[in-house]
Parts: C-alpha cells; sequence; structure tokens
C-alpha cells in the first residue's frame, strides 16, 4: 500500500457517504425503529413475537416507506437467522426454489433461513404455492412484505399459514423524528457536513412525505445538496420546496388506493359533504387516474344516490362526461368538479336503487311464473282465444286514469318495491304514488 491510498477506513466512510441517506439510516434495532407502536409497543403482537423467537412466518401489509424491509432484517438479526432477500420484480419463482430447497439442507443442522420476498403480491396465487411445503416443514421462515391487501392478493393456503401484521402510514411527528436523527448523526447523518434544518423546513418535507419515511429521507438528501450551496449551509422552508418539487401522491391506480380514494368520493358525495368530495376528486385526477373512470362513478352517483330525489342530476353528469370528452384535462376536470358539488349538494334518495334490489332478490327466489293473461300481447285470433288480453283495461279509458289491474304475477300481487321518499322532488312523485293508491282504493270500493 503507497502513501497515496486510501486507508480502509477512509475507504468505507466514502462508500457511506455515497450510499443514499435512506439506506444509510435505515434501523437496525427495534429501539432505533420509528413508528408501529400498535405492533412493536410493549407487550404489543409483534414485539412479543419477536421478543419471543416465534417461528411463524409473517406478511407485513402497509404503504411504502413504513418498514416492512427494515423490520425483516431487524428481525433476521435478533433471532441470528440467515437473511435472504428477493423481490418479487427482479426475481423469479425458480431462483427462489433453489434458495428454498438449499435452506432445507441447512436446516438440517440447526442453521436458520429468513427467506423475505418484497411485493410478494407480484406473483402469481400458483407461483405462491411453491412456498407451502417448505413453510409447512420449517424450512424458511418466510417473511413477505406487500403494499396490497393480502386478502385479495395471496394465496388462501400461504395467508393461513402467516401472520399478518397492518403496519400504518407514518404520522408526521414520526417523519420529523426521523428526520432530526438523520440531520444529528455523525456517523450515518449528515453531522458532519454541518448542514442544518430549519423546523418549517422538516415540517414541510414531512407533510409532502405522505407518511413515507424513505420519501422524506430522499427529500432531505437532495435539500443538504442544495443547503450546502449556501453561505449558511442551512435548509429553509424554500430550499425544503425546492427539493420537494411537487408532490408525489401515494396512489396505485390497479390496487387499494384505487378503490379507496373513490370509494372516499363516493361516500362523501352521499353524505352531502361538497368539500370532502372535491378533494377527494382532486386528489384522483392529479394522481393521474382516467378521469373517464371518475366520470363513470359520478355517473352511477346519480343514479345510485340521487335518484328520483334530483332526477336533473343524471343528465349533468352525462353532460360533465362529454364535457370531460371533449376537452380533456385540465379544462374538462371542472366539469367533473362542478357534477360532484352538484351530487354533494342535491337531495338524495336510494330509493330506485333500494326497490330495484328488491326486484333482483325476488326474481331469485321466486319461480319465473308467466305473464298474467290479462297483460299478454294478443296479435292473433289464437291468442285472443286462448283469453290473451282478457279482462285488460285502458287506463287512458278509465277514471283517473288508473285501472283496478293487479299487473305483477300472482304471487307477488300488491308488492311495493318503490318507497319514495320526501327528499326534492321524489316528494311530488310519493304524493302522487298516494293519490293513485286512493284511485285503486276507491274502484275495489265500487265493486
Amino acid at each position: 500500500m503507497s502513501l497515496f491510498d486510501a486507508s480502509p477506513i477512509a475507504a468505507a466512510a466514502s462508500t457511506l457517504r455515497q450510499t443514499p441517506l435512506a439506506e444509510r439510516m435505515r434501523p437496525h434495532t427495534l429501539e432505533e425503529f420509528v413508528g408501529q407502536q400498535h405492533l412493536l409497543g410493549p407487550a404489543k403482537p409483534l414485539h412479543l413475537a419477536i421478543q419471543n423467537d416465534d417461528p411463524n412466518s409473517m406478511i407485513f401489509w402497509g404503504p411504502p416507506g413504513t418498514g416492512k424491509t427494515t423490520l425483516a432484517k431487524i428481525v433476521a438479526t435478533l433471532t441470528h437467522a440467515t437473511f435472504i432477500e428477493f423481490s418479487a420484480v427482479m426475481s423469479g419463482i425458480k431462483e427462489i426454489k433453489q434458495v428454498m430447497v438449499a435452506a432445507e439442507k441447512a436446516a438440517d443442522f440447526q442453521s436458520r433461513t429468513i427467506l423475505f420476498i418484497d411485493e410478494i403480491h407480484r406473483f402469481n396465487k400458483a407461483q405462491q404455492d411453491a412456498f407451502l411445503p417448505y413453510v409447512e416443514r420449517g424450512a424458511i421462515r418466510l417473511i413477505g412484505a406487500t403494499t396490497e391487501n393480502p386478502s385479495f392478493e395471496l394465496n388462501a393456503a400461504l395467508l393461513s399459514r402467516c401472520r399478518v401484521y397492518t403496519l400504518q402510514a407514518l404520522t408526521e411527528a414520526d417523519i420529523i423524528k426521523l428526520l432530526h436523527r438523520a440531520l444529528n448523526d455523525r456517523e450515518r447523518g449528515l453531522r458532519a457536513t454541518g448542514i442544518a434544518a430549519d423546523e418549517d423546513a422538516l415540517a414541510t418535507i414531512a407533510s409532502y412525505a405522505s407518511g413515507d419515511a424513505r420519501n422524506a429521507l430522499n427529500a432531505l438528501d437532495v435539500a443538504a445538496t442544495l443547503a450546502a450551496e449556501q453561505a449558511d449551509r442551512r435548509i429553509t422552508k424554500e430550499i425544503a420546496a425546492e427539493a420537494l418539487q411537487r408532490r408525489v401522491l401515494l396512489y396505485d391506480k390497479q390496487g387499494e388506493q384505487h378503490y379507496d380514494i373513490i370509494s372516499a368520493l363516493h361516500k362523501s358525495v352521499r353524505n352531502s359533504d361538497a368539500d370532502a368530495a372535491l378533494y377527494w376528486l382532486g386528489r384522483m385526477l392529479q394522481a393521474g387516474e382516467d378521469p373517464m373512470y371518475v366520470a363513470r362513478r359520478i355517473v352511477r352517483m346519480a343514479v345510485e344516490d340521487i335518484g328520483l330525489a334530483a332526477p336533473e342530476a343524471l343528465n349533468l353528469c352525462l353532460s360533465a362526461r362529454d364535457a370531460m370528452h371533449f376537452l380533456g384535462s385540465p379544462e374538462g376536470d371542472l366539469a367533473l368538479a362542478q357534477a360532484v358539488v352538484y351530487l354533494a349538494l342535491a337531495p338524495k334518495s336510494n330509493a330506485v336503487y333500494t326497490a330495484y334490489g328488491s326486484i333482483l332478490g325476488d326474481i331469485e327466489a321466486t319461480a319465473a311464473e308467466p305473464v298474467p293473461l290479462h297483460l299478454r300481447n294478443t296479435p292473433t285470433k289464437l291468442m285472443k282465444s286462448l283469453d290473451y288480453g282478457r279482462d285488460y283495461q285502458y287506463a287512458h279509458d278509465v277514471e283517473g286514469r288508473v285501472a283496478d289491474m293487479e299487473c305483477l304475477p300472482p304471487s307477488l300481487a300488491n308488492r311495493r318495491y318503490y318507497h319514495p321518499t320526501q327528499e326534492g322532488r321524489e316528494k311530488a312523485l310519493a304524493q302522487r304514488m298516494e293519490e293513485i293508491t286512493r284511485i285503486r282504493q276507491s274502484k275495489r270500493d265500487q265493486r
């Protein structure tokens, strides 16, 4: 080694500095881990499982940046197990099988293996079957990480052999704690660089991180680089905003976020909360959701939750859909916003929706009875000779234009499906139905 060669310690330090801040600050112990106290607090389930060296396989389900990979590594360290990490995006099931076979042989010599599969939901149900025999025999301890609901994405047989732990997005207070730690850590963090940060700058990063520790630390890393060019080497709110540029919204158009946010929009409309409805609409559109999908769901809201209380709502929503198709984004977004506000503020009725559901239930539960003779079509003499159309009463020719004539099959006679509310225009429909009932009853009384 010459005098000009870097020492091993200096080389290691240089390599560490080149590693992203989020990776350098990854917790090594449970004491360093921030968040998830519902699982890791004293006497909480995951804390006890780790403390007792529980050999069961696990699934960590939660949003990105909540510590799923970190927790798996901590478990491996505390249990003195060999940790093998794969990503379902980058690896095939064939190479993972080879590792599992080797792990099973190692188990004969009391060697323990934790096989960590990131994004395990990316494997299809048949591929997931490959883990079953090794998990059942205890050859490996499987820890899977997923951002998707395991109930939908994981093989039921595999799921039944694993304990599912649900991780939550970190709070802003959790994120700020992690940012302070990164700023104050001399060996792994930024302390040695002399970079400092204003509290409002850290709060800005935390609020924009959407509960994702990795996003926050990456943003802090960029902000530190920008601050290093300033004389005071201080991260201000303006520098933090520049580092962030634009908030990255957590949204998977094919995943659970997609369904959760459209559900939030629909339920906000149903609850007549125009502000919340506009917010969730904005979240979907800003995250890149197909606006025509949103338009279709808005039309559904008009018929499901507003119905005949404000029948014009359907036309307004169809017009918003056409405007979106004609204008595109961002101009067409306002048409959808207008429709959402109207739906939220319109009187509500699910009477038609409920009535039609009851009808479908009766159709499923009862026999498909023939149409009553008096309602049948009579285009031929033969049909007339068979009493088709007999006793039919033409409503326009009778008093009140309402005939005393049953139009449902015999087993469902006099059944009421549609029960109008007293909301909006449906109140008038309710009054009309009462009037029709009185007319019919008076004709029956006159028989």
